[in-house]
C-alpha cells in the first residue's frame, strides 16, 4: 500500500530541495560575512570599547547574555531533534489531549486529508460516538470507504455488566450501553443496504483499547473503565512501509486481528440478527439471538448528548 500519491511525493521531493537550497545559501552568507565582522569588530568596534568602562561593561554583558541564549537555542534544538526522533522511531504522527473545538477541526482535517481511504476498521465500546452519533469524526469517511469491519463490546455479555457495574449508577450506564449498540448496528446495518461491504463482531471482554485504522493510520485512545473516553489522551501512529515493523502500529493492528479471528467472538448477522459463533476452522457452530430490536434504539443524536464511546 502507498501512503502518498506520486503527485503528493513530486511536491514533497521540491520542499525537500528547496529547504536544502535555503540551508545553503545561508551558510554561503555567514562564510562570507564572518571576515567583515571580524574586521569591523576588530579594528572599529574594540577600539572604542577598550578605553571605556561603561561601554566595555555593556558590551561584556550582551556577549554573556547572547551567549546563553544561543546555548539555551542549542539545548531546546537538541531536546526537540530527540523528541522528533522518538516520534519518528514510535510512528506517531499526531496527538491531542482533550476534546476542544481546536482538536476536533485538526482531527477532521487529518481524516480529510489521508490519501487511502478504501477500509475502515473500528474496535470500540458501542461505536455510537465513534461513527452513529450525527456529529461523530467518521460520518464523512463512511461514505467514502467500501470495507468496514467493527468489533463492539457485547451489551448483553458479562463483560458488559461489569463494566457498567464500575460506574456510579451502573443501571443507566447499561442501559446506556445497549441503547448506543442499537443505534450502532442499525447503522452499519444502513450501510450495508447501500452496498458496502460490512462485517460486525462483538467481544465479551473489559474494553481497553478505542481503535479506529483508516488506511495506513490508527487512532488510539484508552477505554478503560470510564465512559467519558474523551477525557483521555488520543494518538495517531502511522505505518511506515519502508520499515513495516517499527512503530506502534503493526502492535495495534496485530492485537485487533487476534481479537477478531478470535473465535470465542462471534459474528452480527445483520439478515436474522443472530450472533454466529465458530469454531477455529470457520464452520458455524450455534447461532443466539441478539436482542437488539427489543431495546429501544437512539436517534442519531449528536454524540455531545451522551457520553462518547
Amino acid at each position: 500500500m502507498l501512503t502518498k500519491t506520486p503527485f503528493l511525493k513530486f511536491w514533497s521531493s521540491l520542499g525537500h530541495i528547496a529547504t536544502h537550497a535555503g540551508i545553503t545559501l545561508l551558510a554561503l552568507g555567514i562564510a562570507f560575512s564572518l571576515p567583515q565582522a571580524a574586521t569591523f569588530i576588530l579594528f572599529n568596534w574594540w577600539p572604542k570599547v577598550r578605553d571605556d568602562t561603561q561601554m566595555l561593561v555593556v558590551t561584556e554583558i550582551s556577549f554573556a547574555a547572547m551567549l546563553v541564549a544561543l546555548l539555551n537555542l542549542a539545548k531546546l534544538a537538541w531536546r526537540y531533534r530527540q523528541a522528533a526522533q522518538t516520534s519518528a522511531i514510535a510512528s506517531l504522527v499526531y496527538a491531542r489531549e482533550g476534546d476542544g473545538r481546536l482538536s476536533r477541526w485538526l482531527k477532521d482535517n487529518l481524516l480529510r486529508d489521508l490519501p487511502w481511504k478504501r477500509d475502515l476498521t473500528i474496535m470500540a465500546v458501542t461505536g455510537y460516538g465513534t461513527f452513529a452519533a450525527l456529529d461523530s469524526a467518521l460520518k464523512d469517511l463512511l461514505a467514502d470507504c467500501y470495507e468496514i469491519r467493527v468489533m463492539l463490546l457485547n451489551p448483553y455479555g458479562p463483560a458488559a455488566d461489569a463494566y457498567a457495574a464500575s460506574h456510579a449508577d451502573p443501571e443507566a450506564i447499561l442501559a446506556d450501553i445497549r441503547r448506543e449498540a442499537c443505534a450502532s448496528v442499525a447503522c452499519l446495518r444502513r450501510l450495508q443496504g447501500m452496498g458496502k461491504n460490512v462485517a460486525l463482531k462483538f467481544y465479551d471482554e473489559p474494553p481497553f483499547w478505542k481503535l479506529v485504522f483508516a488506511g495506513e493510520h490508527v487512532w488510539v485512545r484508552s477505554c478503560h473503565g470510564t465512559r467519558d473516553i474523551a477525557k483521555h489522551p488520543e494518538y495517531v501512529f502511522a505505518l511506515q512501509p519502508e520499515k513495516p515493523n517499527r512503530g506502534f502500529f503493526p502492535s495495534f493492528y496485530t492485537y485487533f486481528l487476534n481479537q477478531w479471528n478470535d473465535p470465542r467472538h462471534p459474528d452480527y448477522a445483520f439478515d436474522t440478527g443472530d450472533l454466529v459463533y465458530r469454531d477455529g476452522k470457520g464452520a458455524k457452530l450455534r447461532r443466539v439471538p441478539f436482542p437488539d430490536q427489543e431495546a429501544p434504539c437512539l436517534e442519531r443524536a449528536p454524540a455531545a448528548a451522551l457520553l462518547a464511546s
